[in-house]
């Protein structure tokens, strides 16, 4: 892999809120090199930009603000290079709640062509499993913050067995030792130099290596402040410089010298050594330019330099050619295929996550429980009136509330969902859908059914068949329909409070306008059209349809009983049907209808607005 000229500029805001402006950082400047079969490591201090280099050799970069050309073997990337090759993140991105081999499996399922058969998928999991010595954990949970799964090291090689599956010839990672303790790193670092043996282009990005695991690279990549200070054989590094005078003391660590070197920190530091007899940049003289800057400039006059320009001049003579390299991603398998294995993986998700399955549905067991005995007996009478309606209010706020929980689906695993994104896992749409189907379905209507069936006969809402399915049905609607709002302000969200925050008084401003807690003919106009985003209106509507119709409130009166002698607001809630009328509420069948259509509707455009959001969401880092 040969990179040429690699320059990158970000815009950055800077100022208080009301000041602000944008400026052009710049992140790399002019970064040139050769990256060979072996291990390949960029070394320099914290935001000297070797993630980012890293990342733009992955073309895992945004494009805006880059310049420059990577080529493979002396060609333009392939559209698919970020399918062909392996990333393996910072923070390693597992699902916690797998086995090892189940993460390998998924992995091989759909970064493996069609062609392969099941047992030859389940033989390349072997045989990495195999590889990285994780047979003997391979049945293992890999764990969560809540349960304990297998060690840092593991975990580590499991996600670079993720990238092994498809068996690349180029590896990227980013601080692949991060989080690990010494041995634990070198560990890691021996089993990459194994596979670099191999044949396989390693190329990372690493802090502060202790020297056993500076000894294992092959070439060495220097940053400082953007800048490429040195870059080949990582043997020679100690020598190069040594000729600008600067001598690492015996037993200190080279690694730890560089960074004191590039730092300025170091007593070893003696700049009056490095030649400032030439050059001035942009009118300025060298007295003014950084550390990096001088460190720079002496690198492109070395001998390093020259033999590494030869070596990319040589390679891209023939074969350089622009155009533009960040294309459509190229999937393996067709979306049936990736919806099916998505699903299974979200739903094996969700039965191992207790606080986002059994708690929730124990939840909705103690909820169903001690709402049937606050309003169990309901009578015929003016008392049953209230009793039926605050119950039908409770239940639509409770699933307009408990809706909040699906924040978490696109927040939690947005990392995960990014990087497989990427790397050529699956479409968006996929990952969209298997959510939809194997989380929230199940988790908005397994609920509805319980709060019905355990307290409807209880309560005593109307005894007939219909009746109970028709409330089961609208319970689950309006929990289908919070969901989706839900979802269409959650999706995009890093933070989840944030998004809990807006949810909630999006519900608050329904609740208000469900027509119960103020009489909606006394809302001004310009404020009554919000009634037609009320969620828990549709669903209250429906319920009091279904309960009311056909109910009466009011003793037979005797024959020839003067009628003058009952009170008007008596008689005129004799019958459910009067009761609705006063309220503004059509107790017709077609009026039921038109809330579920309501509820229906709505849960289209606010999963079509999630769909949307996550579809253009910014993939890159």
């Amino acid at each position: 892999m040969t990179f040429h000229k690699i320059s990158y500029r970000i815009k950055v805001k800077t100022g208080y809120i009301g000041f602000r402006k944008e400026i052009n950082k710049m992140v790399l400047k002019d970064v040139s090199g050769v990256m060979k079969p072996g291990l390949n490591a960029i070394l320099g201090p914290t935001g000297c930009g070797k993630s980012s280099l890293l990342d733009i050799l992955a073309t895992r970069k945004d494009p805006a603000g880059l310049s420059g050309d990577i080529l493979i073997n002396g060609y333009q990337l392939p559209p698919h290079f970020k399918c062909i090759s392996g990333y393996v993140v910072q923070d390693d991105i597992v699902m916690g709640t797998l086995t090892v081999r189940e993460n390998l499996e998924f992995s091989a399922a759909l970064r493996l062509p069609l062609t392969m058969s099941s047992k030859e998928k389940r033989e390349r999991v072997e045989q990495v499993l195999k590889e990285l010595d994780l047979a003997k954990v391979a049945d293992i949970k890999v764990g969560t913050h809540l349960t304990r799964g297998v060690s840092g090291g593991e975990r580590k090689r499991t996600s670079i067995g993720l990238e092994l599956i498809t068996h690349p010839t180029v590896l990227f990672l980013d601080e692949p030792t991060t989080g690990l303790d010494a041995s634990t790193a070198n560990a890691v670092l021996l089993l990459l130099r194994k596979m670099a043996d191999q044949g396989r282009t390693i190329i990372f990005s690493i802090h502060q290596p202790r020297y056993s695991i500076f000894k294992l690279f092959n070439s060495l990549t220097l940053l400082a402040a953007g800048r490429l200070v040195y870059h080949g054989p990582a043997e020679n590094t100690l020598e190069y410089f040594k000729t600008l005078g600067f001598v690492c003391e015996p037993y200190n660590n080279p690694a730890d010298f560089f960074l004191d070197i590039i730092n300025g920190d170091s007593f070893a530091v003696e700049m009056h050594k490095i030649s400032i007899d030439t050059i001035d940049i942009e009118g300025t003289t060298r007295e003014h330019e950084t550390i990096a800057e001088r460190l720079a400039a002496r690198f492109a006059q070395c001998n390093f330099y020259k033999t590494m320009r030869e070596e990319l001049d040589f390679l891209s003579t023939e074969h350089k050619k622009q155009g533009q390299v960040y294309k459509e991603i190229p999937y393996t398998t067709p979306f049936l295929h990736q919806l099916k294995w998505v699903c299974k993986r979200t739903f094996k998700n969700l039965i191992g996550n207790p606080q986002s399955s059994t708690a929730q549905l124990a939840i909705a067991t103690c909820l169903s429980i001690v709402f049937g005995a606050v309003y169990a007996g309901v009578k015929n009478d003016r008392s049953g009136i209230q009793n039926r309606v605050g119950a039908f209010f409770f239940l639509t706020t409770n699933q307009c509330l408990n809706s909040i929980t699906t924040v978490e689906l696109f927040i939690t695993e947005k990392r995960i969902f990014i990087h497989e994104y990427i790397s050529g896992y699956y479409r968006v749409s996929a990952f969209f859908f298997s959510k939809i189907l194997a989380d929230m379905v199940p988790m908005r209507t397994l609920p509805g059914i319980i709060l019905t069936s355990l307290n409807y006969f209880i309560i005593g809402f109307k005894p007939t068949v219909t009746a109970f399915f028709i409330m089961t049905i609208t319970i689950i609607l309006v929990a289908y329909a919070a969901s989706s709002l839900a979802l269409a302000i959650a999706t995009g969200q890093d933070v989840t409070s944030v998004a809990n925050l807006l949810i909630n008084i999006c519900f608050v401003f329904m609740i208000v306008f469900s027509g119960l807690l103020v009489n909606l003919k006394t809302i001004s106009s310009g404020l009554l059209w919000l009634k037609w985003f009320s969620i828990p209106r549709y669903g209250l509507n429906a319920l009091l349809i279904n309960e009311f119709t056909g109910l009466k409130f009011c003793r037979e009166l005797p024959e020839g009983y003067n009628m003058t002698l009952v009170r008007p607001s008596f008689f005129l809630r004799c019958t459910g049907e009067q009761y609705l009328e006063t309220q503004g509420i059509d107790p017709s069948t077609w009026s039921l209808l038109q809330n579920y259509i309501a509820l229906i509707v709505m849960t289209i455009i606010f999963l079509t607005m999630a769909y949307l959001k996550l579809r253009f969401l910014k993939k890159y880092t």
